[in-house]
């Protein structure tokens, strides 16, 4: 039998992200983690962090390599009716966002952990939690046909969307609030140079784009579709030639240069949130509580903000015995996930063709689109949602 004060399951950014500021304040924790590292370590998700997320991993130690390679950004594109109209997030918040894949911010989080001594038991098989409305709350799992016990003061669930902790909070404790979206993202991973040096995003009447990127070598790109689209059906030319029409310009000055993809797949869209985020001694964190669309680019971020409350109340309660924070944390974490809920909606629903969109709603979005781009009071509001809210 093992014994720590905080188990945490889930090896992903909200699970490393907490042990590491549990470590900074003397707080034991261990981390569970169903697969292999390098499958972990190699989960290509989202990869634009909000300045706080930047800033956060730098004060724990875990920004060196992010620093040398994330792609600083002062600002995005709004492009429709073959026109781009840059929103300088810069200039509106005094705050910048980082293009550093997700992935990356896993190894370097595991490295760190590894390198001071923290625990991590990869491909922990069979895992459940049990007891979790005790002051003894557990985690059973199996390694290498071997069973093991880790008993815990509290249990973190960063095991994400489709993880055990939340299924294993009793029915009827939960609420759930779900939104499903009539379209995906096809997404390649090409090895070109980004035909842009900010992201730009797309409303065009074949459906939505993105450009992104991952270096200055490597594009990342995005195509709406149907949600049951067979990715078989999409040959690379015909990817390419989605690209071209939707980012399109007026001027023809837009250049979209192609390169092997290396890379693809259709990503699903879905708004979701269960409250509360804590059942007795077991805490939810990031995606196993919360998913938004990645129209606004909150999901990692989200999960990382989850942290510092969590990381705050396990703090107070070690130094204090005080609960009060404990208690806090749900509605604390709540409302700055309602607020990202309603900006990643927001953005979802002005960018993209809705199946049953009217001509009347196309011209909606087009007034949307030409308000947020002229007016520096929308133009400041997108901005400062984007960037990141303030902590409160």
């Amino acid at each position: 039998m093992m014994r720590t004060q905080v188990g945490i399951v889930g090896a992903g950014p909200a699970g490393l992200t907490l042990a590491r500021l549990l470590q900074l304040q003397g707080i034991q924790s261990v981390i569970v983690e169903a697969r292999t590292r390098e499958y972990v370590e190699n989960r290509i998700r989202a990869g634009v962090l909000e300045q706080g997320t930047v800033d956060l991993l730098n004060q724990i130690g875990a920004g060196d390599r992010m620093r040398q390679v994330g792609l600083v950004h002062h600002g995005i594109e709004l492009r429709f009716d073959g026109s781009g109209h840059r929103i300088d997030m810069h200039a509106l918040t005094g705050r910048t966002i980082t293009v550093y894949s997700q992935h990356e911010v896993v190894r370097d989080l595991i490295a760190l952990r590894l390198s001071t001594q923290g625990e991590i038991v990869f491909e922990a098989a069979h895992t459940r939690i049990a007891e979790i409305d005790t002051s003894s709350p557990r985690i059973i799992f199996r390694t290498q046909k071997t069973a093991q016990e880790l008993v815990c003061d509290f249990i973190a669930g960063c095991d994400g969307f489709h993880g055990i902790c939340r299924p294993a909070i009793p029915a009827g404790v939960l609420t759930q609030y779900e939104r499903g979206y009539p379209f995906a993202w096809l997404g390649i991973l090409a090895e070109v140079a980004p035909p842009s040096a900010e992201l730009i995003y797309t409303h065009h009447e074949r459906g939505f784009a993105l450009v992104s990127m991952r270096s200055p070598e490597v594009s990342r790109l995005y195509l709406q579709c149907a949600p049951d689209e067979d990715i078989a059906e999409w040959p690379d030319a015909r990817i390419w030639d989605e690209l071209h029409r939707r980012l399109a310009t007026r001027d023809g000055n837009f250049q979209l240069k192609e390169g092997p993809v290396v890379q693809k797949g259709i990503t699903g869209m879905r708004s979701f949130v269960a409250e509360p985020m804590r059942y007795g001694n077991l805490f939810l964190a990031g995606d196993s509580a919360h998913i938004v669309p990645p129209t606004g680019a909150k999901g990692l971020n989200l999960a990382i903000t989850d942290t510092i409350f969590l990381a705050n109340a396990f703090t107070e309660y070690y130094k204090s015995s005080n609960r009060d924070c404990l208690d806090r944390y749900s509605h604390q974490c709540l409302r700055q996930i309602w607020k990202a809920q309603r900006f990643s909606w927001w953005m979802t629903s002005m960018l993209h063709r809705f199946p049953e969109a009217s001509p009347f709603d196309h011209r909606r979005q087009i007034a949307e689109l030409e308000y947020v781009t002229t007016s520096r009071a929308a133009a400041t509001s997108l901005a400062e949602n984007y960037v990141g809210l303030a902590l409160n």
